[in-house]
């Protein structure tokens, strides 16, 4: 009965925080996307409820498909390193394991979410994000909770790996809180519908304008491209850069074939999946 309540507890906590994390997104985002929108259009759009059910899915089930694999990893990868190495790692300045943890949470995000392209089984998963043909802060979260969880894990694996984040530790780490913190809230700004450029800083950090272009679906060459987060000097390095100086995505979302409701997006990639056209 005690493990139930502290459950339901538990749930209630991750609900307030969810809704005041929405209260306070929608502060920000509606007033910016009136004021310098790309493409004009009302806040309480068609599919704003849809992808509200997305906003809270996000925000509960990844949790579940990441807790065993990340314990089990991290678990692993403890017994094989040697301890001093981690120890040396902990006593670095908190704004240098801040800093590194970015680039390298980042890289592993990286490659995650272009696995999530490339490779047909995790595209099944992937494709439900590219299902909007509108683009706004909300479409963040519009994604499958296997997907949100595969990619998180591919981010925060490398975090553990390299001690940049010491989940055995006896008091909580700062270092994966503000690093998810930090990345939760870009991942808001670089969908939201602003046509907004960063000008000299664009090859550093990403922008609507980077991200606009993940989404475009305007033809062959726009298509898988801009797979980082928040360095974009990750796809110069890889390959996968896409930029035009003065143009936006005429079209976005994807030529794969999905359902039209929720549940449909939900369990079709556990059985046939969404298949994508060459």
């Amino acid at each position: 009965m005690a493990s139930l309540v502290d459950a339901l507890r538990a749930l209630t906590v991750d609900f307030a925080r969810l809704c005041l994390w929405l209260v306070l997104l929608l502060i920000v985002f509606a007033p910016l996307e009136k004021r310098w929108a790309l493409h004009p259009r009302k806040l309480f759009r068609k599919e704003f409820g849809t992808d509200l059910f997305y906003y809270f899915l996000s925000g509960f089930a990844p949790r579940f498909f990441l807790i065993a694999p990340l314990t089990l990893i991290t678990a692993s990868i403890h017994r094989a390193m040697p301890g001093g190495f981690y120890s040396h790692v902990a006593a670095l300045p908190l704004w240098l394991r801040f800093f590194a943890a970015i680039v390298v949470a980042d890289i592993g995000g990286y490659w995650g979410h272009r696995w999530s392209h490339e490779i047909p089984l995790l595209w099944r998963f992937h494709s439900v994000h590219h299902g909007p043909e509108e683009i706004d802060w909300l479409i963040n979260s519009h994604a499958h909770p296997v997907d949100m969880a595969f990619t998180r894990l591919c981010g925060l694996v490398p975090l553990y790996l390299l001690g940049l984040a010491q989940p055995l530790g006896s008091s909580l780490d700062l270092v994966p809180v503000l690093y998810t913190v930090v990345a939760t809230a870009w991942g808001f700004f670089i969908h939201a519908n602003l046509r907004w450029r960063l000008a000299g800083l664009e090859w550093l950090v990403s922008s609507p304008a980077f991200h606009h272009w993940h989404h475009a679906n305007d033809n062959a060459d726009t298509i898988d491209k801009n797979y980082a987060a928040l360095l974009p000097w990750l796809d110069r390095c890889f390959g996968t850069y896409y930029m035009p100086a003065q143009t936006w995505p005429a079209k976005y979302g994807t030529d794969t074939t999905l359902p039209p409701t929720m549940a449909g997006q939900i369990f079709q990639p556990f059985t046939t999946g969404s298949v994508r056209p060459n």
